[in-house]
């Protein structure tokens, strides 16, 4: 209509990797990212390390839509800003999770916001092909792209000399296997510790085992490779399930007693029907690790309920990103926490099938895409 003036919205062309069929490679397409929206903030991805999450996802393990763009342990820059954000500035390094919160349920304003259970605005995909159709925002996040878009609630502002690869790895396996030992299990001084699986996770189980205090911390794993370097994280022990009865181990590790804390950390049923068998009295069992949907386990529970054990789940490491993740970079600077240590190599995103493929294996702990310009 003559005199009226329309505002153009445009949108960022990005490179991103695709799933467009479960177990099959991605593919490396340019996309279409719509702008910012209400309470979003548009980052530059300068970091996207490879999850075994995301691994579960390419392979169908849990469902989803397709096609879909994954990723949800980065680290950027700020470059754009929807209405309604608070607390953000262009430039700001940000780490992006998949951790999204509402700020004002029962569950986040009692400090759980890893739980939140309030409505929030459902934007549709920001993510559409060259053909204009669609592609699915996996766990709202999409990060295997140079560019992405993440709901304010879901980044955490870092400085500026916190190096943006290892900040990568704050967003889900640090914070989820450090925060499965401080947060969920609340490991006090001086206890003994299992850590079931030592890839991503489990080293950082181990970890936040030692900067809880835990006197005796032994991990366990089928690779002794793995085995080995858990030490370097704070591993006393190291137990291969595979050459040696688990259970016997412990308690001769332990001279009886057996273990506080048991940390399961890999998606599997066998290891997590035995943790309770690993527990002292009073011990709790933590499941950190997520199996593919359907997956039961069985426990007794006449000995559970008879010894005062516990079973605990620990999503995200029951983190609060706002002041687990500053306290995590704090941690790093100072040397208290490794994180060099656990990226295996770097490599572009054209690259992003090979460094699956070696995640996969068990050859690598974390690799990470980097982003050029």
């Amino acid at each position: 209509m003559p005199g009226l003036a329309f505002a153009t919205v445009t949108s960022t062309p990005i490179k991103a990797a695709v799933c467009r069929a479960f177990g099959e490679p991605l593919t490396i397409e340019e996309l279409h990212l719509a702008p910012p929206a209400e309470g979003q903030l548009q980052v530059k991805v300068i970091a996207s390390a490879i999850c075994h999450s995301d691994i579960h996802f390419f392979d169908g393990a849990w469902g989803g839509k397709l096609p879909a763009v994954w990723g949800h342990e980065a680290a950027g820059v700020v470059e754009d800003i929807g209405s309604g954000v608070d607390g953000f500035t262009v430039g700001d390094h940000v780490v992006i999770t998949l951790i999204k919160s509402c700020g004002e349920c029962r569950n986040c304003t009692a400090g759980h916001s890893v739980s939140c259970t309030g409505e929030m605005t459902n934007h549709p995909t920001p993510l559409s092909d060259a053909d204009g159709n669609p592609v699915a925002h996996g766990l709202g996040t999409g990060a295997f792209a140079n560019h992405a878009i993440v709901d304010q609630s879901q980044a955490v502002v870092i400085g500026s000399d916190m190096n943006l690869a290892a900040a990568s790895l704050l967003a889900c396996g640090v914070i989820t296997g450090v925060g499965a030992a401080r947060n969920t299990a609340k490991i006090e001084a001086g206890s003994t510790v299992v850590v079931i699986g030592t890839g991503g996770v489990g080293l950082n189980a181990v970890q936040g085992a030692r900067l809880a205090g835990a006197s005796m911390i032994i991990a366990v794993d089928l690779n002794d490779a793995k085995l080995d370097a858990s030490t370097k994280f704070g591993a006393t022990h190291t137990v291969n399930s595979g050459s040696t009865d688990l259970a016997a181990a412990i308690k001769d590790i332990t001279d009886g007693a057996m273990a506080d804390y048991v940390l399961v950390t890999v998606g599997a049923q066998a290891p997590i029907e035995q943790a309770p068998s690993l527990l002292a009295p009073n011990g709790a069992a933590v499941i950190v690790g997520m199996p593919a949907t359907g997956v039961t386990a069985t426990i007794d529970p006449v000995t559970m309920a008879a010894l005062n054990q516990s079973i605990l789940g620990s999503k995200m490491g029951t983190s609060t990103i706002r002041t687990d993740i500053p306290d995590l970079v704090e941690r790093y600077q100072t040397g208290e926490l490794l994180l060099d240590q656990l990226i295996t190599r770097t490599c572009t995103l054209d690259d992003i099938n090979d460094a699956i493929e070696s995640v996969k294996s068990g050859e690598a702990v974390r690799n990470v895409i980097l982003f050029q310009d």
